[in-house]
């Protein structure tokens, strides 16, 4: 019975190693960690890119070795989207700075408060929408990089369900959310 638990979980650990081997972001980035081997995007890390294939918010994590290989590649895609959800939020503090200087320019009376619980609310829906697409074991080190994604596409599919949203804010985002994020992937360069 040992012996064929030994062979389950040798067999399992095989599998996933191929299986996240295998896997490999689409987006091609610049590299700058130096990791010999590694994918573009291991390299370069979490990112908001403008390119080809959209607007994106790109988060990388990585996870330690552990005698779990699931366990462990669960850990990386969690930090992955823990960094997709860094990101988001500063893009959020941005949109919220943005506006709430429009609106004082403009005269309007604005509720910081409410505007800043709505765009949090925000984040917090729009993270649903980012998505594990590509994995990596270094092979040396036995750490696994995982990378998720958020196209602004969703952000903003997200936001055009919201009802209980100020009409101005939302009307500002819709109208200025891509001007943002241009800025915002520009000054991350």
């Amino acid at each position: 019975m040992k012996i064929f638990r030994k062979l389950v979980v040798m067999l399992s650990a095989a599998l996933v190693t191929i299986a996240i081997t295998a896997c490999s972001g689409k987006t091609e980035v610049e590299s700058d960690l130096g990791i010999k081997g590694a994918p573009d995007w291991v390299n370069k890390g979490t990112n908001i890119l403008n390119n080809k294939d959209g607007r994106l918010f790109h988060g990388v994590g990585s996870a330690s070795p552990m005698s779990d290989m699931a366990l462990q590649k669960s850990v990386a895609d969690d930090r992955a989207r823990a960094e997709v959800a860094r990101v988001l939020s500063t893009y959020m503090d941005v949109v919220t700075s943005d506006y709430l200087s429009s609106a004082k320019s403009s005269g309007a009376s604005v509720a910081e408060e409410s505007v800043s619980r709505q765009i949090k609310s925000l984040s917090k829906v729009n993270l649903a929408g980012a998505r594990i697409i590509g994995s990596w074991r270094d092979t040396k080190t036995n750490i696994i990089y995982s990378i998720a994604e958020l196209d602004m596409k969703q952000v903003k599919s997200t936001l055009s369900g919201t009802q209980d949203m100020n009409a101005d804010l939302k009307r500002y985002i819709e109208v200025s959310a891509d001007n943002i994020f241009d800025r915002v992937a520009k000054e991350n360069k």
